[in-house]
């Protein structure tokens, strides 16, 4: 039997275009945190782990690309790390994500176009659930590239799905390739939602890369 939460997830992922996605996360944003903490999702804590093993506080502005709700950006916070920077397509997430006080800024923004700040901006960049089927597109990955400073680092999670069908895989391999960063760590593969009825049996991992 399906869960509320893969009700919603089911919406999100059979979205035909980025304006129907976003009024579906509009839609979910009061409920999304409740949700996923019922499917016993790991993805936040992972990929906070990896950035902190990497990256240190205090070192400059933090892209939190996709914010949704904040979640992400509230365990950074008390970490330590500031200023914190949020885009999200969702008005309703990034709504959401206000509430929490720990943004210096929040912009709408769809990821996989160009980012509205300038080359090199920030110290580290992280997204967080968003490269997974029907979602961000892995040119975004260039994107999170050219923001981020030279020694700066990028974490963020892909879904094993998504990995070598959408082609982050290669995307990852030829940035590394051209010198534009370099692989410092990632995960075992993992189940993102392991306690959802549907999804339980997706996978993902998790990376962490220095800007070269």
């Amino acid at each position: 039997m399906s869960s509320g939460t893969d009700i919603w997830l089911d919406r999100v992922f059979a979205a035909t275009d980025r304006a129907a996605q976003a009024r579906n996360y509009d839609a979910w944003a009061e409920t999304y945190d409740e949700d996923m903490l019922r499917v016993g999702y790991l993805t936040p804590a992972l990929v906070t782990g990896l950035l902190c093993r990497a990256a240190a506080p205090g070192s400059g502005p933090v892209l939190d690309a996709g914010c949704g709700t904040g979640l992400v950006g509230e365990i950074l916070a008390a970490l330590g790390f500031a200023p914190l920077v949020g885009v999200d397509m969702s008005d309703g997430m990034l709504a959401r994500a206000n509430r929490r006080h720990v943004y210096a800024e929040l912009r709408r923004a769809v990821l996989g176009e160009t980012l509205p700040f300038a080359d090199g901006h920030f110290a580290a960049c992280y997204a967080t659930g968003v490269f997974t089927a029907g979602h961000a597109p892995a040119g975004t990955l260039d994107e999170l590239v050219r923001v981020t400073r030279p020694g700066g680092h990028i974490a963020f999670n892909v879904g094993e799905q998504s990995w070598l069908a959408d082609g982050f895989r290669d995307r990852q391999e030829r940035l590394a390739a051209e010198g534009r960063w370099r692989p410092l760590s990632q995960s075992a593969t993992y189940r993102p939602m392991p306690l959802s009825p549907a999804d339980g049996h997706l996978t993902a991992q998790a990376f962490v890369y220095e800007v070269c």
